[in-house]
C-alpha cells in the first residue's frame, strides 16, 4: 500500500474516533497517528519519510544513514550517562538500518510494541498525553492495511518469519490495487469533509 494511503487512513481513523473514545483526544494526536502510520515503511529507502531525509534513495544510503544516527545516539548516551530511552532509540535506529522492507522488525507486532512504548515514554517525559494510544493506532493500522496486500507482513517476527495476510488480498501497484486505493481516498475525503466541521 502506498504511503499516502497509509497516512490518509491514519488521519481518517483519528477523525472518526475523535470525541468517541473514553480518552480525551488532542489535535496533536493527529500528527502522531499520521507519523506512526508512515513509520513502518522507514525500512524502505524510497518511503515518504526517507524521501525527505535521505540524500540518495538506495538501500546502502539507508543503512549507513540510520546506522550512523544509531551509533551516534548510543555513543552520546554512554558517554554522557543519558536516559535509558536514548539507548533504546539508538538500538532502534540500528535495527531500522539493517531491516529490509517488510521482512523484519518494522512490519511486526514486536516492532509496533517497541516503537509505541518508546514513543509513550518520550511523551511522558514531555507531558504529552495518550501518545502510546495514538502511536499504536497509527502503527497497527499500517500493519493491518499491509496484511491486505499479496505480500502480507511478518506479523510475529522474530518468532515466526512467515508473512500473514488477510483472507482477501490485492497486488500493490497493480491496476486493481491502485483503483482500490483511489476509491478509499475518495471515500475518505468525503467522510473527512462531513466530519471536520463537527470537530472544529
Amino acid at each position: 500500500m502506498k504511503g499516502k494511503t497509509h497516512a490518509g487512513i491514519g488521519v481518517l481513523t483519528f477523525i472518526a474516533a475523535y470525541n468517541k473514545l473514553p480518552i480525551k483526544m488532542e489535535l496533536s494526536g493527529l500528527a502522531i497517528i499520521t507519523l506512526a502510520s508512515l513509520l513502518p515503511d522507514v525500512d524502505h529507502p524510497k518511503s515518504i519519510i526517507n524521501k525527505y531525509i535521505l540524500p540518495f534513495k538506495n538501500k546502502m544510503t539507508k543503512v549507513v544513514f540510520y546506522a550512523c544516527i544509531g551509533l551516534t545516539i548510543l555513543y552520546y548516551s554512554f558517554m554522557c550517562n543519558g536516559e535509558d530511552y536514548l539507548k533504546a532509540l539508538g538500538i532502534l535506529f540500528i535495527l531500522i538500518a539493517i531491516s529490509s522492507h517488510r521482512n523484519g522488525l518494522t512490519h511486526s507486532l514486536t516492532g509496533m510494541i517497541i516503537f509505541s512504548f518508546l514513543a509513550g515514554y518520550i511523551g511522558n517525559i514531555y507531558n504529552i498525553d495518550n501518545v502510546i494510544y495514538y502511536f499504536m493506532s497509527g502503527y497497527g493500522l499500517h500493519l493491518l492495511c499491509d496484511m491486505g496486500t499479496n505480500r502480507g507482513v511478518p506479523l510475529f517476527y522474530p518468532f515466526k518469519r512467515k508473512n500473514v495476510k488477510l483472507p482477501f488480498t490485492y497486488k500493490t501497484n497493480s491496476k486493481t490495487g491502485n483503483t482500490l486505493e483511489d476509491v478509499i481516498a475518495i471515500i475518505g475525503l468525503i467522510y473527512a469533509i462531513y466530519r471536520l466541521p463537527k470537530i472544529f
